[in-house]
């Protein structure tokens, strides 16, 4: 069995970009980080992807409007990030507070900046396999997880549990896709799914996106498959100074001695995410202004 080191992976992918920034020619890409509220998870979050973007040499811009803004207001400042020519990228922090409604924010947010890939233009461009598009960051982490640990989806079964459209069926359309890396047989399952156990247990590969803690157990896990697990969850540890640990969709201790390879929580496919956000900016940023590599 091999734990899969996302921190290292995603180490690597930032290196690769801290390289490729520096050969770039003219401004350096930008992000704006909006972030509404104190939600400690989103503060920590905002900071992380202001940290890896300064590492890389992406300017980061970080916005923090009031948690009284109204939904008007908050897409208005949606709208003129839009027309700012000197930001490529656009990520509005999830949760948004009380009732702001975030699926319309997201949808105000230029196709060609939104860099976390959950618009409609940019899932239908999934769909059609058009590269131009964007993809959610967490699956297009999974993937480069994947190809960069040696694993081959051609052929293979490859099991997502979860369909909401920042993971699981993203995922699943980037393993069906014909293309290297790729061409797997896809089951998408989902809290409804009859018989669950017997169709995780056929997964050469199983994607666990389903947001309950350790939910998939050594039961549900054909010996030899590789285990990804994407959930990050909150459960109570009178142990720690904290009062709380964080652990996946998986039950690690049972599953990882049946798996071949499989993603540990925290330190798994979370820094792939930030990694890959990086990496659609660069793009935004080439695709918006041509931007070559040179000199600066």
């Amino acid at each position: 069995m091999e734990v899969i080191d996302g921190n290292r992976i995603a180490s690597e992918i930032v290196a690769e970009l801290k390289a490729e920034v520096s050969q770039l020619r003219g401004r350096r890409p930008c992000i704006a980080l909006v972030r509404v509220g104190e939600d400690p998870a989103s503060v920590s979050y905002v900071k992380k992807k202001g940290q890896v973007a300064s590492e890389i040499g992406i300017e980061s811009r970080i916005l923090l409007p009031p948690v009284t803004i109204a939904q008007g207001g908050l897409e208005g400042l949606v709208a003129d990030l839009n027309a700012d020519a000197g930001v490529d990228g656009i990520l509005v922090q999830s949760p948004l507070p009380g009732a702001l409604d975030e699926r319309a924010v997201f949808r105000r947010i230029a196709p060609e900046k939104d860099v976390d890939g959950f618009s409609p233009v940019n899932l239908g461009k999934l769909v059609q396999e058009d590269e131009t598009g964007f993809c959610a960051c967490t699956p297009a982490g999974i993937m480069e997880l994947l190809a960069r640990s040696g694993v081959r989806l051609e052929g293979r079964h490859v099991v997502v549990l979860g369909r909401s459209l920042i993971v699981g069926k993203p995922a699943g359309l980037l393993a069906v896709q014909k293309r290297a890396g790729a061409n797997a047989t896809v089951t998408l399952c989902h809290s409804k799914t009859a018989n669950l156990a017997a169709i995780t247990r056929q997964a050469d590969v199983l994607i666990a996106a389903i947001g309950r803690a350790e939910f998939v157990t050594a039961d549900m896990v054909k010996p030899g498959a590789v285990v990804i697990d994407v959930g990050i969850n909150r459960v109570a540890d009178p142990s720690r100074k904290s009062g709380h640990r964080l652990v996946g969709d998986v039950h690690f201790a049972s599953v990882a001695p049946l798996a071949s390879k499989i993603t540990p929580v925290p330190g798994g496919v979370g820094p792939m995410t930030v990694a890959m956000l990086m990496k659609n900016t660069i793009k935004a940023f080439r695709l918006r202004t041509g931007g070559a590599a040179g000199p600066r």
